[in-house]
């Protein structure tokens, strides 16, 4: 498929996933959360495809937010059913999926492009990196997803404090709070992305994916992680992945994990 605004490039089972809008940082509008899904679904699907980098055109933003423009006609109903789509079509589906998704934040990080990186199982910065949620200077509330995944990653007071004040943190201070989990150079930064991401590959894909789905249950409310967890594990003993891995190390081998 032709995208109008990524760029999409397959390498060694790494699917690259560009944000290219660079006159406008990068910002999210409909057609680019649009294209956001198709990709990652089809991403999702694709056997092809082991894992998923995200970043942004340029040197100066990952994403530096939503399009403003598009919210000045949106009213209650149009900005709940905006939120809904892009929660349910974009963020979710990343924080979901069955295949490890990590975000190259290079430059500025703010609002929905936060939001996207945050929603991604990992997040590399690079060290002029900033991030923040500075929707309240609108009149808004960060509304795909912001207010629960930032408290979730750095506690309910950092969280407030970053929301209420709109104050932006650097990429050493998000790291200090475990909002990024490495900081590199703008040079290294995609080649750590992919230095985790091929660790990542050689191990068994069902697994991987297991382990996303309970890793996300111990942040769900009225949801017993414990016992997503037992589930999860149980159904790896039905796997041949499972079998060549219990083979390869009682063989003293590396195993070749087929995700099957």
């Amino acid at each position: 498929m032709a995208y109008q605004n990524l760029l999409i490039d397959l390498k060694e089972r790494v699917l690259y996933i560009t944000i290219n809008r660079e006159s406008k940082l990068n910002a999210l509008n409909k057609v680019t959360l649009a294209e956001l899904h198709t990709a990652i679904v089809e991403a999702f699907a694709d056997e092809k495809v082991g894992g998923i980098i995200i970043t942004g055109a340029g040197s100066k933003a990952f994403v530096a937010g939503a399009d403003i423009a598009e919210f000045i006609n949106l009213d209650i109903n149009s900005a709940r059913e905006l939120s809904h789509e892009a929660h349910t079509k974009v963020f979710d589906l990343i924080e979901n999926g069955n295949k490890p998704v990590i975000a190259a934040v290079n430059g500025f990080a703010l609002g929905g492009g936060l939001e996207l990186a945050m929603a991604c199982h990992i997040r590399i910065a690079s060290d002029n990196a900033r991030m923040g949620l500075p929707e309240v200077t609108l009149g808004l509330i960060p509304g795909y997803g912001g207010t629960q995944r930032l408290t979730r990653l750095v506690g309910k007071g950092k969280a407030l404090e970053m929301i209420m004040t709109a104050d932006m943190i650097t990429a050493a201070e998000a790291h200090q709070l475990g909002l990024v989990n490495h900081i590199v150079s703008p040079e290294e930064l995609l080649s750590k992305a992919e230095e985790i991401l091929q660790k990542i590959l050689v191990r068994a894909p069902l697994a991987i994916a297991a382990a996303i789905t309970a890793v996300n249950a111990s942040l769900r409310d009225g949801v017993n992680g414990f016992e997503i967890e037992t589930d999860e594990f149980s159904k790896c003993f039905s796997t041949e992945d499972f079998k060549e891995g219990v083979a390869a190390f009682l063989e003293k081998r590396k195993a070749d994990f087929k995700g099957r």
